[in-house]
């Protein structure tokens, strides 16, 4: 690298070797560094920042991943808010079960197809509107939780407030185009981990609001009902900030570039057949639907187990419930820097092993956590298990952004939307009914992550190889831009508009392990084929 006190106007303007120890960087020399590029952070060819400091602000990078994740989180209070309010809800209008378990059904789904669409227009008009006009959007519905007299108004209500969660989408994707892919784990892990963390917030910040408002003189079934203007109000101030402090690219906002012509205006049609005809993206929507999709079937019911089998007070039950979304402080960006780890020794192979080793073990100790008879039992299988669960959410977010450079936003809304649908189903078939109880279903889930966690050996990078394979020997089919310019066709390549694909590529060659060191390219030098 260049002198870490470089001049203004170089890519290490304002990294004096004096920052806090909070910063993690891209080592391999592998990785080019652009040091003609205007900005507060090292950054690479295509201008993604090669250092991670988390508690900076540098413009656009840092400031990007700290709106990114701030909103994200929001709308995960405000999903996951009636939760740990159930209790008392279902008193005030009468719920079943049934009714508990569809309304949780009911606030995962709806994020399905909304997540689709966000990964639409994160490609094609930039995460930073997408992310934006959501958040503001749902503000209304999260409002309307206050009003609802029946099932029916709470089941309908909780779903449109789900659909906010497609901001998980733009939160990576965000990230995915801010960051070298070296360190993506890590940072991926990091945004999406602390917006998780809501549902552990959401579980601590209502019950209090709700008692702030009862001891005001307020009656039970007033105070649940005013407690939803928190969240509500949450969601407009963040989408003000998201909107006028944010930016899509590196270089500025999607819109303004392909007016200059700096950026290749894409087609919906293509970009989605390069998506949906890609078997490692149907993989990753079934791998997720059995990290994040079991982390939000829990994040539903783990308050309500712990009231009603361990005979807790509704606050103390809270609290507990809390620590199981609050471990995505440290677990989803512990598994995202495994993956990372992974990579550097082991390349693509090594993420793939990391992220199998730490979503089995996930499942195994959900199965723990049905069996448990005691109260600390649970407690430590509950924690185990969120560990495992949201670190195996980190590792998959740590490989998506390498199955397609073109095809990125609609294969994260996919692959989040498996999330959703694996919630709502885990939800429907074990939560739902009398036919399972809670700790049985909390049994069954278990095996159901490891089993579907298998097919992670399927998943084979051409150029990298995979879990028992090793990359290919063709020496064109089996390099990193062949693989990814082979989503643009040979007109488009005339056009040029396969440019980022090649940056994409040559920054990637870090991902075939220890095999590319020794062909490293200097980190100072761009690479004359981009």
């Amino acid at each position: 690298m260049s002198d870490p006190s470089g001049e203004p106007g170089s890519s290490m303007h304002g990294v004096t070797g004096r920052e806090q120890s909070f910063a993690f960087s891209v080592a391999l020399p592998i990785v080019p560094t652009d040091t003609t590029a205007k900005f507060d952070l090292p950054v690479d060819t295509e201008h993604k920042a090669k250092v991670f400091k988390l508690f900076s602000f540098a413009n656009p990078h840092m400031r990007t991943f700290h709106l990114s994740w701030i909103s994200f989180s929001t709308c995960f209070v405000s999903t996951f808010a009636a939760a740990p309010l159930v209790p008392i809800i279902r008193e005030n209008l009468n719920l079943t079960k049934q009714d508990i378990g569809n309304a949780g059904v009911a606030s995962v789904s709806g994020s399905i197809f909304s997540r689709l669409v966000m990964g639409a227009v994160c490609d094609l008009l930039g995460p930073r509107y997408g992310c934006a006009f959501l958040v503001m959007l749902s503000a209304p519905t999260v409002f309307s939780m206050s009003f609802v007299e029946g099932a029916g108004g709470f089941i309908t209500v909780r779903f449109m407030i789900g659909f906010c969660l497609a901001t998980f989408v733009s939160c990576q994707y965000w990230m995915s185009t801010m960051f070298n892919s070296q360190i993506i784990g890590l940072v991926n892990g990091t945004a999406a981990g602390w917006g998780n963390m809501g549902g552990g917030i959401t579980q601590l910040l209502m019950p209090v609001v709700y008692e702030i408002i009862r001891r005001c003189g307020a009656t039970a079934f007033t105070a649940w009902r005013f407690a939803f203007f928190v969240p509500g109000w949450l969601h407009i101030i963040m989408g003000i900030l998201v909107l006028t402090l944010g930016q899509d690219l590196p270089d500025g906002n999607r819109s303004a570039l392909e007016k200059k012509g700096e950026v290749a205006k894409d087609k919906f049609g293509k970009i989605m057949w390069y998506a949906v005809t890609n078997y490692r993206t149907w993989i990753f929507v079934l791998l997720y639907g059995y990290s994040m999709g079991v982390e939000l079937s829990t994040d539903n019911v783990i308050a309500e187990y712990f009231f009603d089998r361990f005979h807790l007070k509704l606050h103390t039950a809270g609290i507990i419930a809390a620590s199981f979304g609050m471990a995505n402080f440290f677990a989803r960006p512990a598994g995202g820097y495994a993956s990372d780890i992974a990579a550097i020794y082991f390349g693509m192979r090594g993420r793939l092993w990391a992220l199998w080793i730490i979503q089995t073990a996930g499942g195994l100790f959900c199965v723990w956590l049905g069996r448990a008879n005691t109260l600390v039992t649970a407690i430590v299988a509950m924690i185990l298990f969120s560990l495992g669960a949201q670190a195996a959410c980190g590792a998959t977010f740590a490989i998506v952004p390498f199955v397609s450079r073109r095809a990125l936003g609609i294969i994260s809304g996919l692959t989040g939307a498996g999330g959703n649908f694996g919630s709502g189903l885990t939800q429907l078939i074990f939560f739902s009914t009398s036919q399972f109880t809670t700790e049985q279903g909390l049994t069954w889930m278990g095996v159901m992550i490891v089993a579907c966690t298998l097919p992670v050996t399927l998943i084979h990078f051409p150029q990298w190889g995979s879990m028992f394979l090793p990359p290919s020997k063709d020496p064109v089919k089996g390099t990193e831009e062949h693989y990814y310019a082979s989503e643009w066709s040979e007109q488009e390549k005339q056009k040029n508009m396969h440019q980022g694909s090649l940056r994409f590529a040559e920054n990637s060659k870090s991902e075939g392990g220890r095999r590319v060191r020794s062909a490293a390219t200097p980190p100072e030098n761009t690479p004359n084929n981009v």
